[in-house]
């Protein structure tokens, strides 16, 4: 893959990496960036006449259509965190503790960037559903399965192809409605292991709400404190993801600082979750807030327009550069039919593709082989809510029968437990599963 540099160099004509660069982008072009049809409009559908009488509840057990949902699992979705692997790469090669410190908090910003814009609800996984991915260019491999039902708990895996590291999780989406918005807060303890350091760094990602669901453009913000922590030195970063405000001045913005195991502050990180995070030394932050303060106290006494959340359409000015920046991360380009693809990035379009040597291997619980899933992507929207309504109810028999029998559901890939690192109560990997024997998992599709 191009470094940044080398990548503007060869927009800019340099010929020593020209011939590269169009080997790199005939890949990227080659490469799934499109789905089987487009999605289907949602114009004729209220969203109100379902959620009317949900305000204030926990969405988990409401039924919601297939037109609102997008054709991926929650599994995959959560499987998209691993789009950036290159920045935990690049944490291992630095003998820095703080370097490692600034790729890491990178990565955990970089990894809910493709929720931009992507308003389609993941379909809800069964109980026993597991998902995988080998990513061999990117070199992981990841597994994933659905522990839990009720509350609905999806745990994962990745780990580095050369064993250089372990990157693993269990998330409970809590969803609630609140009138004009739905907030997903994505509780569970997300851990990142550097066996080459010995160290492990732990967050929880922040608070996502999707706005204008009754009336108005749909938009996405992500708000809340992230905290990274390095469990072997001591040293943390603190990252705010700040809330659009009322004039959308903060609509994106992420900022925070890195503190060393004596609690001082040695660097501030800043940027857009939507696009990019720097870095920058205190004292410059710090001057160029101050005077970003006083320029906006400047403009008070200026007419201002009062903009109703109802109506707000987000765009956003572009990030200000502080002088003396260097950038941490950067986001890919979507392709250019991503609008008409559930605003997938590339990486998103590529998790449900399904080959023979793909299908040969996998178990039949991979959320690959979900019919309604395939179905929506395949443009059949009536199979996909025939096939979801049945895999539903086959689910609810499926328990029904196993409280009459008082048979308990085992989980096959993860087992419960406290964190390592933080003593969290979490869902950790009981290996086997990359063994290849899948001869007991169950019929869930």
């Amino acid at each position: 893959v191009l470094s940044e540099e080398e990548f503007y160099d060869a927009l800019s004509g340099s010929s020593k990496v020209w011939g590269r660069f169009l080997k790199y982008t005939i890949t990227f072009i080659q490469q799934g960036t499109s789905l089987p049809a487009p999605m289907f409009s949602r114009n004729d559908f209220s969203i109100w006449s379902i959620l009317r009488k949900c305000i204030g509840m926990e969405l988990s057990k409401i039924t919601m259509p297939v037109i609102f949902n997008e054709p991926l699992s929650f599994l995959q979705r959560l499987t998209e965190y691993m789009e950036h692997t290159y920045l935990i790469h690049q944490a291992n090669t630095s003998d820095d503790s703080i370097e490692r410190m600034k790729c890491v908090a990178a990565f955990a910003v970089s990894a809910v960037a493709s929720q931009w814009e992507r308003t389609g609800k993941p379909f809800n996984p069964l109980l026993g559903e597991t998902y995988e991915l080998v990513r061999d260019d990117l070199g992981f491999r990841l597994i994933s399965e659905q522990v839990s039902h009720h509350p609905p708990i999806s745990a994962f895996h990745a780990e580095g192809l050369q064993k250089d590291f372990v990157f693993h999780g269990s998330i409970y989406p809590k969803l609630k409605f609140w009138g004009k918005s739905v907030e997903a807060e994505p509780k569970g303890i997300i851990t990142l292991e550097l066996p080459k350091h010995n160290e492990a760094y732990t967050w929880m990602n922040p608070t996502c709400c999707v706005h204008n669901i009754i009336v108005g453009q749909l938009w996405i913000e992500q708000y809340g404190n992230v905290e990274v922590i390095n469990h072997r030195t001591g040293e943390k970063c603190c990252l705010s993801f700040k809330p659009c405000g009322l004039f959308g001045k903060e609509l994106h913005k992420v900022e925070g600082y890195i503190l060393d195991k004596s609690k001082k502050k040695v660097c501030n990180l800043y940027g857009k979750w939507t696009e990019c995070m720097y870095i920058v030394d205190t004292a410059t932050f710090e001057t160029h807030k101050k005077n970003d303060k006083k320029a906006s106290e400047d403009k008070k006494s200026s007419k201002q327009v009062f903009l109703n959340e109802c109506f707000y359409t987000p765009g956003g000015d572009s990030l200000e550069v502080i002088p003396g920046s260097q950038l941490l991360w950067r986001i890919a380009p979507r392709p250019v039919n991503s609008a008409q693809m559930y605003n997938f990035t590339t990486f998103a379009m590529q998790l449900d593709e399904l080959d023979k040597e793909i299908e040969a291997v996998i178990p039949k619980t991979d959320s690959r082989l979900r019919p309604d899933i395939r179905a929506m992507e395949n443009g059949d929207i009536d199979l996909a809510s025939e096939e979801k309504k049945r895999l539903e109810e086959k689910q609810r028999a499926a328990r029904k029968n196993r409280s009459k029998s008082d048979d308990e559901w085992k989980t096959r890939w993860f087992h419960q437990g406290p964190n390592p690192h933080n003593g969290s109560q979490d869902w950790l990997f009981s290996n086997g599963y990359w063994d290849r024997d899948y001869s007991q998992v169950p019929d869930i599709y």
